[in-house]
Formats: C-alpha cells, structure tokens, sequence
C-alpha cells in the first residue's frame, strides 16, 4: 500500500508535464484517465485508513480532510475542464495547485510533514530579514530614479533606461541573482563610468551581504525547529 501510494502520488505530480500547456502533450483522454485512476487510488487508501481507526479520530485529523477535499477539488475541475473543452472553451487547471497536499498529508509521509512543519515554522522568523532586504532593494530603485532616470539614456534595444520605478525595482531584483549582469548597468557605464560604483555598492549589499544573512537566518532558524520537533536530537 505504501509503494503504491507514493508511486501514484509521483504519477499524479508528473502529470503537469503532459497537461497542456506541456511539455510532451499527450491527449487530455489520457492524461484524465490517470488523473482519475491515480484519485481513485487516494481515495482507496483513505477508505482502508478509516476502517481501521477510530471514527471520532479519523474526522478529527486535520490531514483526512485535506485530502478529501484535495480529491473533491480535483474532481470537480476535471470535470468542468472535460465540458468546457467539448464546447471549445478555454480554460485553466486549477486545481493542479492541490496535488502536493497528497504528497504532505497521507500517513506515509510524515518525514516529509516534519520538513514542511519545520519550513512552516521558519517562516516568520525570516519575515524581518527579508523585509530588510526588500528596504534596501527599493531604496536603490528610488536612488537609480534619480542617478539615471533624467539622463535620457536608453538600453541597446533603444528603449527608456531607468525611466519606470517598478521596472527598475524588477531589474535590480534580478541583479541580485546577477542574471542581468553586467548588462543592467552599460548604459550607465558609457555615459560616465563612476556610475559603476552605484552597481558595485547594490551588489556587495544585497548579493553578498543580505542573501548570506538571509541564508543564515533560514539555516539556523530550519535546524533550531528540525531539532526541537525531533525532541533535541543534535544534527
């Protein structure tokens, strides 16, 4: 039962690689047969589990009916995908967002609830790190506004360079990840090539030295709740 529940769980999360929008299409008959045998499947093990705990135990386990609804939810969009698609109307799978519950809430996967509590738990300690970070990222966005946004400069796809606040704020979130770089900051750069400096000071600040503290925070704060949840045991 276990082997067969992990494997439908991993054949009903691939099934996102064959729905369309795919990346190998195959026909939704098919894709909607193994959706529904993979359900039927879950629901199957849901049953056996029910018939042998206590009634009162089993609905008031929180992660019985996420599962249930998970399955309902499922149902109910393939079904009204399948008609929406007879009559050639077009529409999205919604309830591909409800998979990874089978993943978390079925019994055999509570090394996997464990990681996700703990994740879960983590989360609102981050939350100030973060908010730093996001800080600082606008307060650049707002200070290359106005290094740049007067100069009439414009990218070597002659459009507006800096011009838009939002979209400097989007081109140096990316800078954080150094995708765009150096190409964020060449037209910049051949204007006058002290503005490379701005560009240096964004990236010590925020690439190096906000994701190394963001990365710290999330480590020893994820560790702190691993070890707590398995009641002090050192890792």
């Amino acid at each position: 039962m276990r082997t067969a529940t992990y494997f439908f769980i991993f054949l009903n999360l691939s099934l996102v690689v064959f729905e369309e929008p795919a990346v190998y299409p195959l026909p939704f008959l098919v894709t909607s047969v193994v959706e529904v045998l993979s359900l039927l499947v879950f629901f199957g093990r849901l049953t056996h589990f029910a018939k042998v705990t206590l009634r009162n135990v089993f609905w008031k386990d929180t992660k019985n009916i996420c599962i249930m609804v998970a399955i309902l939810l499922s149902l109910t969009d393939l079904a009204i995908y399948g008609v929406l698609r007879m009559y050639n109307m077009r529409s999205i799978r919604w309830s591909r967002i409800v998979r990874p519950i089978f993943l978390i809430n079925f019994a055999e996967s509570r090394q996997i609830r464990r990681a996700f509590r703990s994740i879960r738990n983590t989360l609102p300690e981050i939350t100030y790190v973060f908010l730093l970070f996001m800080f600082s990222l606008l307060m650049f966005s707002l200070m290359a506004l106005k290094l740049f946004g007067e100069r009439n400069l414009q990218t070597a796809e002659g459009l507006p360079y800096f011009k838009n606040y939002l979209e400097i704020v989007f081109d140096l979130y990316v800078l954080v990840t150094t995708a765009n770089s150096p190409d964020v900051m060449m037209p910049a750069f051949d204007f006058s090539s002290w503005y490379a400096l701005f560009f240096i000071a964004f990236v010590i600040v925020n690439t190096y030295i906000f994701m190394s503290l963001f990365l710290a925070v999330v480590y020893n704060n994820y560790k702190k709740h691993l070890k707590v949840m398995f009641g002090g045991v050192n890792y």
